[in-house]
Formats: C-alpha cells, sequence, structure tokens
C-alpha cells in the first residue's frame, strides 16, 4: 500500500503538477538527469530571457528560434532511433572487442546473431521467430490485440545497458516494418543448453504465455520421436498454419512478471500499440556468473550513407526517455505546437499580463505545457483509459494557446470597443469592464494550469471538441446528443448550413415594410421553410453513417461474391439493411411532408391569424399547452406508474398484462396509450410550431429595432432562436410546457419590465432550465446518497469521510452548481460522501466506442477451438442474451417510448431492465423526432452478492410494508404505509412499469450427465444418432453422386461384404444396439437387422426411391458412415465410452464439428468432406434433440414415419448448433423460434455439460428508472479511481451495495476493464417507423409510393363496394385492403417467398401416398416484431393443421389483400390468380388434383343430394384447366382446401339450393356446426346490434340484444377465444335474413353465454364439432 501510495504521488500528483516530470527511482540515472535538466531548461529559458531583455519582440525572437530548434532536434533524433529500432542492423560485439564486425553483419538476413537452425541451441531446425514476423502478418490475438511478442532462440543475453534486453529483429523495408513490429520483441536470453534432469531450469509454464489474455498455445507438427528426443522443447505457433518453436531454457534466468508484463501488452487500450513505460520493465538486471560470456549488440544509426553510428540502448530505453510519435504528422504537430506555446506565451509576457511572482508561475505553466509534448502524464487525470494515451500528450499546449488567445482577443476588444452596445436583461454585454472582467478571469485559470489538471477539469482534446459542439447545437440550434466526434461536427455543421439558408430569408423580409396590420409575404416564407427544416432536422440522426452507407449503396451497389466452401458465407447481419431501409423511408417521407408542412405553416401565417386574432390568441395556445402538456407528461405518467406519486400502491391505469402471470402475446394497446399518443402529436406538431409562429410575428419587427439588436443581428437571432426551440419542441417535448407556462408567467406578471420580447425570453430560459433541471437531479442524487439513514459504508474511509463531509456543504452546493452549469458529473470520491466535480462529457459519457466481441469460432483460431474451446464461460455464451435484446429494442424502443410504456425521457436517462436473470442498463443517448438512439449494458447472470442485493431492492414490493414510524397500524387500501413512501422518496431510482413486454429468449438447461447417467440411455442417444445419420444421407441431393463415387466404392468395398464385421474396440455392447456379441463387433448383418427397415422407410420418402435390399449400395453406405461415426464418437471420447466423463467430452467434441478420423477403415470419407459437414454432424446433433424427447415418450419414435415427421418438423423449427458457431448468433438474431446446443461450462472450476434449450418468447420486464446524474456520477468516480488512482482492490469500497443509489449494478456497468459487464452494445437506433402498433394508431411512413399505393387500393375497394351493393350481380370477392404499404408487402413476400408451402403442398414429401399432397402442408412462420399479433395468431393456428377457410377469390387482381387472406392463401399452396371480368375465379392458376375435384364438384352441384357427397379423388379432365368457378360456389373450394386425405366431403351442399350454399349455411337443425377461432379482435362489430339503421336481420331479438359490448359488460372477446357459429350473413344474398351489408361475411359467433359478431376474415375455422 505504502508503495502505491509513493508511486500515485510521483508519477499522479508531482507529474500532474510538473507536467509530466518525476523522479523514478526505477529508471537510470541518465535518464532521470535529462529529464531534470531538460524540465529546467524549458522553465529557466522564458525566465530568463524575461528578466534578462528589455520586453519587447527580441525576446520572442531569441525564445520561439530556440525552441524550434530544440524541438525539431530531439523530435527527429526520436523518430530516427525509432526507426532504427524497427530495421535497423544489429552488430554484435564482445565485452573486450570494440572492433568493427561488418563481415559478421553480412551474412545474414537480419544479424550474426542467429545461429545455424541444425546448431545445438536448435536441434533438427525450425522456423525462426524472426522470418515469421518479417514475411507473415501478425496474428490476431483476442480482445483486439493485435501486436504480439517473439521469443529470440538465439543463445545470448542482453548487455547490461540493456533493459531486458529487448532489441528488434525485423530486416526490411519500413512497410513491413510498420505492421508487423507493433510490438515485436526478442527477448536476451541464456546461453546455457538444456540439460537432462537439471533442477535449476524446472519446467516450462504454458501460462507464461496465457497471463495476458493472448492465445499462444499451438498445434504439434513434430513426430513423436523428434520430441521424445528434446525434452525441454516446447512446440508452439501463433498462427493457425506456421508453427514456430521456443526455447523455454533459454528464457528462466527472466523474472516470470516481467516476461508476463511484455507479452500482455494490451495494444487497444493503449490506442495504436503504444507501449505503457512500467517501472518494473526498466529495472536492470543484476549481474550474473556468465557476465564474462555476455555479447554486447548494438544497433547502426546510419547519419549519412557511409557514416553510421552504434546505439547501445533498446527500446524500452528509448520509450522511458521521451514518448514515441508514430507518425511524421505527430511530430510536426508536436513542433508546431511548442512553437505556438512559445509565441503565445511570449507574447503575454512582454505585454504585462502578469507581475511579480506570476511571471514565474506563468514560466511553469509554459515549461510543462512544452514537456509535456515530449514526455506526457501517464496516466493523466483526466485520461479515459489505462496504458499509454497519446491524445492526452496535446490536452496542455492545445488549451494554452486557446486560452492566451481568448485573453488576447478579450483584451483587444475591451481597448477597441464599437459605439454599438449589445444590451439583454440590462447587462451591457459591448462593456468594457465585462470584457476586462472576463479577460482577467482567463488569466487566474490559465495560471491554475497545474492545479485544474491535477484535479482533471479539462478533458482530451477529442472529448473537448465533440462537448463543445454537442452543446453548442444542443442549446443554440436544438439538436440532439451525438454519438461521436464525426457526428458532432456533422450535426453541428447542419446546423449552421441550416441557419445560414434561413437567415437570408429573414433578412430580407425584416428589410422589407412592416405595420401593425401587414406582415411581409417574405416573412411568411421565412416561417413556413423554418417549420420544414425544423422538422426535418430533428428526424434526422446525428450520426451519418448510416446515411452515407446508403447513399453509397445506392450509387456503388457492391456485388458480393459468396464463397460455397466457406461456412461463414450465409451468416449475415440483416441490422445494417434495416437501419438503412428506415432511414430510406424516412427521407422519402420527409420529402412529402416537409412541403406540405412548408405550405400549410405558410398559409397559416400569411392568412394574418396572427395579427387579426391578438392578443387573444397567444392567451388561448398559452392556456392549451399548459393543459396538454400538463396531462400527457404529468398526470397521465403518473397514474400510470407503478406506485402514482409515492403514495398509491399500486397503477391507477392497468395494462391487460399487468394481473397476467405470463405473458403470450404482444402487449395489448391500450386506451390511454392512444390518448398519449395523439396529444403528444398534436402538442408537438400542431400547439408549439403556432406557439413559435405566434411569437415570431410579434416579436421579429421589435428585436429587429436599432433599440434591440438591428437588422443584421437581429435576423441571425430570429433565425437561431425559432429553429432551436421547433427542433427541441419536435425533439423532445417532455419539459417544454413548463418553460413556457414559466416564462408566460415570469416575464408578464412578475417581471414584465426585463422582457425581451417572448420569443428571446423563450430562447434563453429553455436553455436556463435545462440547466436548472440538471442541478435537480444532482442536487436529488446527493441528498439519496448522504442521507444519514441509510449510509452504507464500504470501507473504513467512508466511515472517516462521511463527518468531514458535513461542514463542506456550502461548497459542495457551489460544485453542484458550477457542474450543472458546464454539465459535467458530480462523482463521489472513491465512493464516499465527499462530491468532486470531474471533467466535462458529452451525454454520450464514454470516449470509447467500446462494444462487446463475442468469443466464437469466427474470431478464434483453430487450434484453440480444438483444444481449449475458448469462449466456453457462462458469460460470454450468456452476452447473445443481451445482443438479442437489443435488437428487439432496436424494433421497438422508441414507438414504446412513445406510447408513454416507459413514462417521460429525455437525453442521457439511464433505464434498468430487470427480468429474471437478465438485468440491462439502458442508456438513452440521442432523442429525435421519432428516433431513439441507445445503448445496452447487460450484467451478469449470477452476480455478485452486492449485486443480488441491489436486484432483490429494485424486484421486491413494498405494498405489503404496514409501518408508521416505530409501530405497524397497517394503511388504507391501495395506498402505501407511511414508511413505505416515505423510502420510496429517499432513491435515486424508481419503478415505472412491472409489466413491460418484449420479446426475448427464456433459456432452459439441462444437465446432460443426469440424461445419460446409465448405459441405456447412452444406447437410445448412440441409436438416434445412427439413425439421424441415415436420415441425412438418403435425404441428401447429393446421394447418387456418392453412390457413383468410385473412391468411394474402392473404400467401402470391405464393407460390402454380407460377413463383414467391425471388431474395433471402441464399439461397446452397452452403447451399440446392433452389437454381435458372438463376432465381437458390429457386423453388415446385425446392422441390417436393427437398421434396414429405417433405411427402406427413408428411401421411400424421397422422390425416387432407391432399390434397398441388404447387398444394396445404398446399405453399403450407411453402414460404412454409421460405423464411422461410432468410431469417431469414440475415438474423440479417448476410447473410453464406458466412462460418462469421456463419453460426454467425446459427444461435445463431435457436436461442435471436431471429427478425428483415426482408422486408416475410415479414410473413404476424404473423397468427400460434405459427408461429414451434412450428414454425420447434423446426425449427431439431431440426435440430442431426439434423446431429448425420448423421455416425453420413449416408445413413440419407435414408428418410423412418425421419427421421420419429427426429424422434418425439428429440422424446419429448430437450429441446433455450437454456441461458438457463427450460425448460433446468425439464428439467434434472426429469432428463430427454438435453438438447441450442447454447452461445455468450465468457469471456477466447475467442468459440466449442459442441454440448451432457447425458446423465443414474450418476456416480462420490470422498468427502473435510474437518476442519470447518479449514473453519471458514479461511472465518473469508477473511472478516476482505477485509471488515475490505480486502485486495484476487487473488494473496494466504491462498489459494495448501495440500495438506494444501486451502486454496485451501476459501476459494474461501466465499460470493460473498469466495469465488468458481459455484454455492451454499440449506439443502437431505434425508429418509430418499425413499431407496428405505433403505425396502426399514426399510420405509417408518408410517401410517393405509399400514397400512390393508397390512392390505388381506395380505387379498387370503391369499385367492389358499388358492384357489392347491386343485387343484379357484381364483384362479391371477400377481400379487402387497408391501403398501406403492410398490407401489400405483407402479399408480396408471401405470394414470392421461396421457402413458402406452395411448392411443398402439390408434390409432398418424397415417398408420400399420394393423397398426403392434397393435405395443407405445415410450414412454420416465425412471426417476428414487425408482424402483427393477428398474423401471429394466424400462423400459429395454421401450424395446428386447421383447415383454413381462404377462398381464391380472397386474393384481388393486383395483389393487394388483407393480412388474413394472404397467410391463409400462402399456407394452402396457392398462388394469387387475377380476377376476371365476369366476376369468376379461373382455375389455370390451381394445382391439378384440386382442378380435377373442383371439376368433379361443378358436375355434382346440379344434382339434388339429401347430405354430405363423399367425392373419391379423381384424376384431372383435359379441360378442367380451363374451368372456372361460379362467384356463388366459393365456399365449395373453400371445403376443398380444408379436406385431408384423398376423399372430400362437401357438407354444404343442399338440395335444391339455387344460390350459393353458403347463404343458408347458418345454423339449422340437424345441420353441421362449425367452431372457430377469434385471430384478429379488431375485426369485431361490437356494436352493430346497437345500429339505427338496423343493416342485419338478426334470427331472433334476443340474440341481438346479448350481442354486443351494451350486454358484455366487464367481458371482451380476445384473440384465440373459440366459438361456434350459429348465424352468418353473406353479401348479396337474396335472403334478407341471411343478407351481409357490406361486402363481406358476417359471423354470429357464441362463446360460452356471450354473443359476437365477427367478420369471417377475422376468425380462423376449426373444423366441424363433434
Amino acid at each position: 500500500m505504502g508503495s502505491q501510495t509513493l508511486q500515485i504521488l510521483r508519477q499522479g500528483v508531482w507529474a500532474a503538477l510538473s507536467g509530466g516530470w518525476y523522479y523514478d527511482p526505477h529508471q537510470a540515472t541518465f535518464v532521470n538527469a535529462l529529464h531534470l535538466y531538460l524540465w529546467l531548461f524549458l522553465l529557466g529559458l522564458p525566465f530568463t530571457l524575461y528578466m534578462a531583455l528589455p520586453s519587447s519582440m527580441i525576446i520572442v525572437a531569441v525564445y520561439c528560434p530556440v525552441i524550434a530548434a530544440v524541438f525539431i532536434v530531439l523530435k527527429m533524433v526520436n523518430y530516427r532511433l525509432h526507426r532504427a529500432l524497427d530495421a535497423g542492423e544489429i552488430v554484435d560485439r564482445n565485452a573486450n572487442e570494440f572492433t568493427d564486425q561488418r563481415s559478421k553483419t553480412e551474412q545474414g538476413n537480419c544479424s550474426t546473431r542467429r545461429k545455424d537452425s541444425n546448431g545445438p541451441s536448435d536441434p533438427g531446425g525450425g522456423i525462426e521467430m524472426a522470418e515469421f514476423i518479417r514475411e507473415a502478418t501478425p496474428p490476431v490475438g483476442c480482445s483486439s490485440r493485435n501486436s504480439y511478442a517473439g521469443l529470440d532462440p538465439s543463445n545470448q543475453i542482453g548487455s547490461g545497458s540493456s533493459r531486458l534486453g529487448t532489441a528488434a529483429t525485423i530486416k526490411g523495408d519500413t512497410d513491413t516494418a510498420k505492421t508487423s513490429d507493433d510490438i515485436s520483441l526478442s527477448l536476451g536470453q541464456s546461453s546455457s543448453l538444456c540439460k537432462e534432469g537439471s533442477e535449476e531450469q524446472g519446467k516450462f509454464s504454458s501460462t507464461l504465455y496465457e497471463t495476458g489474455g493472448c492465445d499462444m498455445s499451438l498445434v504439434n507438427f513434430e513426430p513423436a520421436a523428434r520430441r521424445a528426443s528434446n525434452i525441454c522443447d516446447t512446440d508452439s505457433h501463433v498462427s493457425s498454419s506456421t508453427s514456430v518453436r521456443f526455447y523455454p531454457h533459454d528464457v528462466l534466468s527472466l523474472p516470470q512478471i516481467r516476461l508476463n508484463r511484455l507479452l500482455t501488452i494490451d495494444t487497444d487500450l493503449l490506442e495504436q500499440q503504444d507501449i505503457d513505460l512500467s517501472p518494473d520493465l526498466a529495472a536492470p538486471y543484476g549481474p550474473t556468473e556468465e557476465a564474462a560470456h555476455k555479447v554486447k549488440h548494438y544497433y547502426r544509426f546510419w547519419i549519412l550513407p557511409q557514416l553510421w553510428i552504434g546505439i547501445n540502448f533498446d527500446r524500452l530505453t528509448l520509450l522511458a526517455l521521451f514518448d514515441r510519435n508514430r507518425e511524421i504528422l505527430e511530430n510536426v504537430l508536436a513542433v508546431i505546437l511548442a512553437i505556438l506555446v512559445a509565441f503565445l506565451g511570449s507574447i503575454l509576457l512582454i505585454q504585462g499580463f502578469f507581475r511579480d511572482i506570476w511571471v514565474f508561475q506563468f514560466c511553469l505553466v509554459i515549461a510543462s505545457c512544452q514537456y509535456s509534448l515530449l514526455k506526457s502524464v501517464q496516466p493523466d487525470s483526466s485520461s479515459p483509459r489505462h496504458g499509454h494515451n497519446r491524445i492526452i500528450a496535446y490536452s496542455r499546449p492545445v488549451y494554452f494557446c486557446l486560452c492566451c488567445g481568448l485573453i488576447w482577443l478579450l483584451d483587444y476588444g475591451s481597448r477597441n470597443l464599437t459605439t454599438t452596445k449589445f444590451k439583454l436583461y440590462g447587462i451591457t454585454f459591448t462593456n468594457p469592464l465585462v470584457l476586462i472582467s472576463a479577460r482577467d478571469l482567463v488569466i487566474v485559470f490559465t495560471l491554475c494550469f497545474p492545479i485544474v489538471f491535477f484535479i482533471g477539469l479539462l478533458p482530451q482534446v477529442n472529448t473537448f471538441v465533440m462537448y463543445l459542439c454537442e452543446q453548442l447545437d444542443i442549446h443554440i440550434f436544438g439538436g440532439n446528443a451525438t454519438t461521436s466526434l464525426l457526428a458532432a461536427l456533422y450535426s453541428f455543421a447542419c446546423s449552421v448550413v441550416a441557419v445560414a439558408l434561413l437567415y437570408g430569408l429573414c433578412y430580407g423580409a425584416l428589410k422589407d415594410s412592416w405595420d401593425g396590420q401587414h406582415i411581409p409575404v417574405l416573412f411568411s416564407i421565412f416561417c413556413g421553410l423554418l417549420v420544414a427544416v425544423s422538422y426535418h432536422l430533428s428526424r434526422q440522426s446525428s450520426d451519418p453513417s448510416v446515411l452515407f452507407s446508403l447513399v453509397q449503396s445506392k450509387i456503388f451497389p457492391k456485388t458480393e461474391e459468396k464463397n460455397p466452401e466457406d461456412p461463414l458465407s450465409e451468416v449475415k447481419d440483416p441490422l445494417p439493411e434495416k437501419l438503412r431501409n428506415s432511414v430510406s423511408e424516412r427521407l422519402q417521407s420527409d420529402l412529402v411532408v416537409c412541403i406540405v408542412i412548408g405550405v400549410l405553416y405558410f398559409a397559416i401565417h400569411v392568412s394574418t391569424v396572427f395579427t387579426v386574432l391578438q392578443p387573444a390568441l397567444k392567451y388561448v395556445l398559452y392556456a392549451l399547452v399548459g393543459f396538454v402538456g400538463f396531462v400527457t407528461h404529468y398526470v397521465l405518467p403518473q397514474v400510470r406508474k407503478q406506485l402514482p406519486w409515492h403514495c398509491f400502491s399500486h397503477p391507477l391505469l392497468k395494462t391487460v398484462e399487468y394481473n397476467q402471470y405470463e405473458v403470450r402475446n404482444a402487449a395489448t394497446v391500450m386506451w390511454f396509450e392512444k390518448l398519449h399518443v395523439w396529444l403528444l402529436f398534436v402538442e408537438k406538431n400542431i400547439i408549439y410550431p403556432l406557439i413559435v409562429l405566434n411569437e415570431l410575428s410579434s416579436s421579429a419587427e421589435t428585436i429587429a429595432s436599432p433599440k434591440k439588436l438591428d437588422t443584421e443581428l437581429g435576423a441571425l437571432m430570429i433565425t437561431i432562436a425559432g429553429l432551436k426551440l421547433l427542433r427541441s419542441s419536435f425533439s423532445s417535448p417532455t419539459y417544454q410546457y413548463v418553460t413556457v407556462i414559466f416564462t408566460v408567467l415570469f416575464f408578464k406578471i412578475d417581471y414584465e419590465a426585463f422582457s425581451e420580447t417572448m420569443l428571446l425570453d423563450l430562447f434563453f430560459m429553455s436553455i436556463l432550465f435545462n440547466k436548472l433541471w440538471e442541478l435537480l437531479y444532482k442536487l436529488q442524487f446527493v441528498y439519496t446518497y448522504i442521507a444519514p439513514w441509510q449510509i452504507t459504508w464500504g470501507s473504513a474511509f467512508h466511515a472517516f469521510a462521511q463527518p468531514f463531509a458535513v461542514p463542506h456543504s456550502a461548497m459542495l452546493f457551489v460544485q453542484a452548481a458550477v457542474s450543472a452549469f458546464f454539465s459535467t458529473p458530480l462523482n463521489p470520491f472513491l465512493g464516499s460522501a465527499i462530491f468532486i466535480t470531474s471533467y466535462v462529457r458529452p451525454v454520450k459519457f464514454w470516449e470509447r466506442d467500446y462494444n462487446t466481441k463475442r468469443v466464437d469460432h469466427s474470431n478464434t483460431r483453430l487450434a484453440s477451438q480444438l483444444d481449449r474451446n475458448p469462449g466456453s464461460d457462462d458469460n460470454n455464451l450468456n452476452s447473445i442474451f443481451y445482443e438479442h435484446l437489443t435488437r428487439s429494442l432496436q424494433h421497438s424502443l422508441c414507438g414504446d417510448l412513445l406510447l408513454g410504456r416507459w413514462g417521460n425521457y429525455s437525453t442521457g436517462d439511464c433505464f434498468i431492465l430487470a427480468s429474471d436473470y437478465l438485468n440491462a442498463l439502458v442508456h438513452l443517448i440521442e432523442i429525435g423526432n421519432g428516433l431513439v438512439t441507445f445503448q445496452l449494458r447487460g450484467l451478469e447472470f449470477r452476480g455478485t452478492y452486492c449485486q443480488q442485493r441491489e436486484v432483490e431492492a429494485i424486484t421486491e414490493g413494498v405494498e405489503e410494508d404496514e409501518g408508521f414510524c416505530c409501530c405497524e397500524p397497517g394503511h388504507i387500501p391501495h395506498v402505501l404505509s407511511f414508511n413505505a413512501a416515505f423510502s420510496q422518496r429517499w432513491l435515486a431510482w424508481e419503478v415505472i412499469v412491472t409489466k413491460y413486454i418484449l420479446e426475448g429468449y427464456s433459456i432452459t438447461d439441462n444437465s446432460a450427465a443426469s440424461m445419460l447417467q446409465v448405459f441405456d440411455l447412452r444406447k437410445v442417444l448412440t441409436t438416434y444418432y445412427v439413425k439421424g445419420i441415415i436420415y441425412y444421407v438418403t435425404t441428401s441431393s447429393k446421394l447418387e453422386e456418392w453412390l457413383a463415387n468410385e473412391t468411394m466404392q474402392e473404400g467401402l468395398r470391405l464393407c460390402a461384404d454380407r460377413n463383414y464385421v467391425d471388431v474395433d474396440p471402441t464399439f461397446n455392447p452397452n452403447i451399440d444396439e446392433d452389437y454381435d456379441h458372438r463376432l465381437a463387433g458390429i457386423s453388415r448383418e446385425s446392422f441390417c437387422v436393427i437398421y434396414l427397415s429405417w433405411i427402406e422407410y427413408c428411401s421411400s420418402r424421397r422422390a425416387k426411391p432407391l432399390d434397398v435390399d441388404k447387398d444394396s449400395s445404398l446399405v453399403t453406405l450407411c453402414y460404412g458412415l454409421c460405423v464411422l461415426g461410432r468410431r469417431a464418437l469414440g475415438t474423440a471420447s479417448h476410447h473410453m465410452s464406458s466412462n460418462l466423463e469421456s463419453f460426454l467430452y467425446g459427444l461435445h467434441a463431435l457436436f461442435k464439428g471436431d471429427f478425428r478420423i483415426s482408422s486408416i477403415r475410415d479414410e473413404w470419407i476424404f473423397a468427400d468432406m460434405e459427408l461429414l459437414r451434412k450428414v454425420v454432424v447434423p446426425g449427431i446433433r439431431m440426435s440430442i434433440k431426439l434423446h431429448q424427447d425420448h423421455f416425453t415418450s420413449p416408445d413413440e419414435y419407435d414408428d418410423p414415419t412418425v421419427l421421420y415427421e419429427a426429424i422434418v418438423s425439428h429440422e424446419k423449427n429448430l437450429v441446433i448448433a455450437h454456441e461458438g458457431d457463427p450460425a448460433w448468433r446468425s439464428a439467434v438474431l434472426a429469432n428463430s423460434p427454438s435453438l438447441l446446443a450442447l454447452r461445455h461450462v468450465m468457469d471456477d472450476g466447475t467442468n459440466e455439460y449442459k442441454i440448451i434449450m432457447l425458446n423465443r418468447r414474450y418476456l416480462s420486464f420490470r422498468v427502473i428508472k435510474v437518476n442519470k446524474e447518479c449514473v453519471r456520477g458514479l461511472w465518473a468516480g469508477q473511472q478516476q479511481e482505477l485509471v488515475f488512482l490505480r486502485n486495484r482492490n476487487p473488494e473496494r469500497g466504491s462498489i459494495q451495495n448501495a440500495k438506494q443509489a444501486l451502486r454496485n449494478m451501476i459501476n459494474s456497468s461501466c465499460d470493460q476493464p473498469i466495469g465488468y459487464p458481459i455484454f455492451v452494445s454499440p449506439l443502437t437506433t431505434s425508429y418509430s417507423d418499425s413499431h407496428e402498433q405505433l403505425k396502426e394508431i399514426l399510420g405509417g411512413p408518408i410517401s410517393l409510393g405509399n400514397i400512390r399505393n393508397f390512392i390505388v387500393s381506395t380505387w379498387h375497394r370503391l369499385r367492389k363496394g358499388c358492384g357489392a351493393g347491386c343485387n343484379s350481380g357484381g364483384n362479391i370477392e371477400d377481400s379487402d385492403t387497408g391501403g398501406g404499404p403492410s398490407s401489400t408487402s405483407n402479399s408480396a413476400t408471401t405470394a414470392n417467398d421461396p421457402h413458402s408451402s406452395a411448392s411443398q403442398g402439390s408434390t409432398g414429401n418424397p415417398g408420400q401416398a399420394p393423397g398426403a399432397g392434397l393435405h395443407p402442408p405445415v410450414t412454420s412462420y416465425p412471426p417476428t416484431l414487425g408482424t402483427s399479433h393477428s398474423s401471429q395468431s394466424v400462423q400459429s393456428g395454421l401450424v395446428r393443421q386447421s383447415p383454413a377457410r381462404a377462398s381464391v377469390a380472397s386474393q384481388s387482381s393486383y395483389c393487394y389483400s388483407s393480412r388474413h387472406s394472404s397467410l391463409r392463401m400462402s399456407t394452402t399452396g396457392f398462388v394469387p390468380c387475377r380476377r376476371s371480368s365476369t366476376s369468376q375465379i379461373s382455375l389455370r392458376n390451381l394445382p391439378s388434383s384440386i382442378q380435377s375435384r373442383l371439376s368433379m364438384v361443378n358436375q355434382m352441384e346440379p344434382s339434388s343430394q339429401s347430405g354430405p357427397a363423399c367425392v373419391p379423388h379423381g384424376l384431372p379432365s383435359s379441360s378442367s384447366s380451363s374451368q372456372s368457378i361460379p362467384a356463388c360456389k366459393h365456399h365449395t373450394l373453400v371445403g376443398f382446401l380444408g379436406t385431408d386425405g384423398g376423399q372430400s366431403c362437401a357438407a354444404d351442399v343442399q338440395p335444391g339450393s339455387t344460390s350459393s350454399p353458403a347463404n343458408n349455411s347458418h345454423a339449422k337443425k340437424g345441420e353441421v356446426i362449425y367452431r372457430v377461432q377469434i385471430v384478429d379482435p379488431g375485426q369485431i362489430l361490437d356494436g352493430i346490434n346497437l345500429s339505427k339503421r338496423k343493416e342485419l336481420q338478426w334470427p331472433d331479438e334476443g340474440i341481438r340484444l346479448k350481442a354486443g359490448r351494451n350486454s358484455w359488460k366487464d367481458w371482451s372477446p380476445q384473440e384465440g377465444m373459440e366459438g361456434h357459429v350459429i348465424h352468418r350473413w353473406v353479401p348479396c344474398s337474396r335472403d334478407p335474413g341471411t343478407r351481409s351489408h357490406i361486402d363481406k361475411t358476417v359471423l354470429l359467433v357464441q362463446i360460452e353465454d356471450k354473443y359476437v359478431t365477427v367478420i369471417e376474415t377475422g376468425v380462423l375455422e376449426l373444423g366441424a364439432e363433434v
């Protein structure tokens, strides 16, 4: 502890005060002396010149060239020396020999240091590390590490002057050195040879190469005999294709800690492979006994082409002297900044801004700024990362130049003021006294630079630029938060361009004539464009990367060439394309909407409504915005909270899901959610624009008058104020109503004399209120954190700091006000009650774009996958859940926020989503008009003890608390007790929702050991394994090719013998069902006895069945594959299948695809490796699922038909893959309904196998809103504690649980390595256009294409309605379209889906019975987030193989169909057909089998039949394809579509019927009653029974009174309810009692004792009721 404190004082405190210089006892005297004299030179030179020379430009003329010369020489020499170490020649010389050994240096590529490969140090040869480094690219290590370390296998040790004997061994051009030497280190090594039995050398630990997380394990390519002869040799490699040999005996003399330091350089943290010069790395070695045999080496430093000198120190010594600037531009920038610091500093000195001791202080500041360019403070107090930070070196000189320039400008302005006065709110900003005061303040701030940088009040330069652009864009131009430096600059530039374009119109309008009743038309044009531009800017994300990608894809489309051999070729992330489509839709919508908005508001403004209706109009608008804002943003969110006003114990407005134990469907849209959406829409799109335009009209002339700001400045202020108010209202109107009401009351009633027109008042008050809200959040955080009755001391320091913080409360409040003004975090020091202000940060907070890279087979080497199974810990495997949760939020978050499901929200807010095992922090960064950019941080599933205590705090209920102070008298019903209400008010978080519904995956895991404990269960698994192989080989499209392959035939020649038996010892009678005990192996005969029937059945299901008998080639192939597969399982199990642990190990190896072909009898498989990839691997994976099914129904799969159908079903609905396979991640992100994997967990000493099953369903989350200043403060405190103060204590007090602030959960969500989240998502943008429920309320995007589709669909609906209303005939199709883009896209997608069942329904499965193809095939359509509830229900109903009532007539001629019709159509295997002119439907597009059956029905119809007609399956006639179906006989087609088997029963045909039998299909005595299921509650006619027009004639008056919401009371029909049809109204029926009032069939359904009237397309027929 003491040494760490001294190190912090030296490298932290003193170095921060001096600019980087400190005494380092670990370094040599030369290094410390050079640093000291250089720092004294930089300090004394300006001070001496100022004291010795007169205050004139002579000081500048002398000082600047000297500094320039010094820095040019130092930077050039430093750069050249690093280049020499990169690519220079290495020369060796003995300790007593100083002659030139030029001949030796010219013998090899690198130097004479390399021994012959067959020498004693390398018996047998091998690949040198230097060769590998020179010729190959660096391997990719884990955790994005791009650097690697190599050990030089020469038997020499570095000289005494060499720190760790480090030398570069690369020789070649500069490009090679740049790419491969970041950083290549060759270690000085002992020259002693490896001797057998030497105890001093010991064993070489493999952990030496694994300490830093970089995988250095290698595949052995050396023969076993060779390895045996070299006991001390260790084979290793650093790439998947090259074997590089390391000799551990050469490095045993080095301390292991130093080698670990060397091998674990994290280049990602060091930013482009800079080295953190640790004192341990530079510690010199003591003398050894072999000093006499040391060989000193040096590097040639070429001064001239023929002149060079020797450099005797190495890379670490050079890095200890000066920081490395890798690029020439960095060196140039450093020299320019040093000269600029000298110039500006000397200018201020000679102008007399400093006197007395302050001259020395100013020279100290100058020296610290210049010295940081040579040797910077590492780590700096404002550095956001561990290790060497290159950017932080430029902070001091840049800020110094800015401050000096500001001092000079303010002084110049105070002495050269114009006569024009700029006065606002009584403050004259052009007063010289104001400018002089500002100048003196900046001078004092500059003199305090050492203290400022020690405390860390100024960030690094790029962070400051991003922060400055973001703050200006938000508070001046009304923009949104930004996600990166590029986004900040882009957004700021867009705002400036918009202001520049609008300024010209405003200036021209203000130059025009104004009077009391006339406003220039140009100003009306300006107002219309202002609203349109503000609307467009508010809807655009600040990140231009997606927009640039969209433009690039349109202009330069990429044609990706897929390699079929690449297993990753099919893995494609759908998110980028989805984001591009969303941006494209928004741009197309803005093109239309902006024009409409501009014209509309221009028309409103030019109508003089803002002049004629004054002053009544403005008070009406103020009252309206106050009422709407109060209801929308205060009342509704409060009554929907879990604890409204912290008084009630449950929400006053509850959702449908609130009382449901398990939610099975998406959240239902409630009436108050629709009310919230419409109020929000009216507020931000109508009320606020009208208020701003009203203030523009009334204030513009006053602002532009000479008494105020004059025309030029007035036009600029009007443009900026209008743009800011409109953009902020469009983007985040949550607290705008408070600002408007307070401004009106303050400047109209209290202090009217101070008003500077309402437009400017609103502009400045909006900025002030933003800061006041931030101050309020900070004070709430401080109060709740230090409240004495709930303080949690995490360490002794906390208990010590608590009482000392009380006297400094006043200073705390001053800090809170200052930090609120600058938007800086207020962080608790070391987690205690002492608060300090951190440096400014953008809303994004973290400077690094850190996001989790999941470890799988796509980013790890094959050797590590086979040996150690990387990424097998639970945290890495479980991170996929958070990644899928991020995708779900990307789809629905913005829409849910607009629906009010997360309560009030604003920029920078933080929420916690808590479920059974998922705990994620969601950080809202950018909030725009219809878009939200967020970042999700997933915490550990099995968190620490502190995390579990805080999870309990946010999940436990407080409704049962009955305490009142010290007693428990109880509480009023539905109201919290006094204690509960009091405790809820002293929390930095609150529960918003307890049942937030989001689509995700539920995980179930079963122990594989318990499922395979006994031999019988393993035998079942092996049997399914064999049957799986047979299934996949017989269903493969390459089966004929394999059977004809001569190589395979030759390899299987022995297996073709009927008497052949494989007696491999790996076969076990306990687990192989076909084991032949007589022959002690698996014979072909025993194999056929067990599996021949299964082979025959699988072959019969093929489209072209093959000949199957005991001697067939197919049986031979199956036998060979099954023997190979089981032998591979035995080999992977180390031939110990009887041992459960070995069996599980082998099973897992095969599951992930690690097949070892160990027998020469199995080498025929190499003729086509597809047999392994497409047959054996799927076989072992499918066997695990079938083995799981075996427990529920042990004997079910004995039937080949059931087993075959089960495998087919699992193939369609289940993804079985290893969790390290990229296909697993792709399947999860593609919303696959179910997934299965075999997981091997090796974490914290556990070694177990689990069968993981994922099922997609709707999850219920608790949404907890956390005080955003609490989150920012705790994050800032953790960063400072771990980076600057170097606290490495894993149980430090700042991460102990504090339930009132959720301290542990927040701190553990920091970026790694500061926190330890298992997943951090990239910044993700969610758009409201992807939320289907919101689109149903407000409609989809308004684009030209959607408008065209709406017009066309409306025209067709009108034609159809007019035709259906005529009794003389017409179009009676029962389809209808919504006219929106969703209906057309759904129909088109279903019709064009290549995987739809249209092709499967006509042909059936291979070997299927003749009539089986008529049955509607079972096709799984997993519902996505974009699918409506009704669509999902229809799909789920179809999976149950219910006969669908979908007529072909439900497709219109342009495929504009409803969702339900299109879904039912696609699942029955039909394609949409054209509508004929005679209102009939052609049979040409129907399958021939259906045409045949329909033709037979047409022939039967005229004849009178008394009962159901059973029509046998017939062949199609020659003329059946040209027949057509009368429109009145659509029901017949419907009946056939739902018929199973080879027969059809026409139950609806009645004797003597002259019209459609459907017209008489209402329930009568003796008729068959059909059951239906409601799939779309939106098509229920719940008020038709009370209609005064009496559209329908009811069968009974009593039923009419009960068939509506007036009789249902609290009951309402829901999706999924079932009932039976008791009456049917059909369009154009001649019987008034069965005639529908619309062009759709209407059903009267009885559900229990309730009656429901519903349109036929809103139900799904389940069949006849038995």
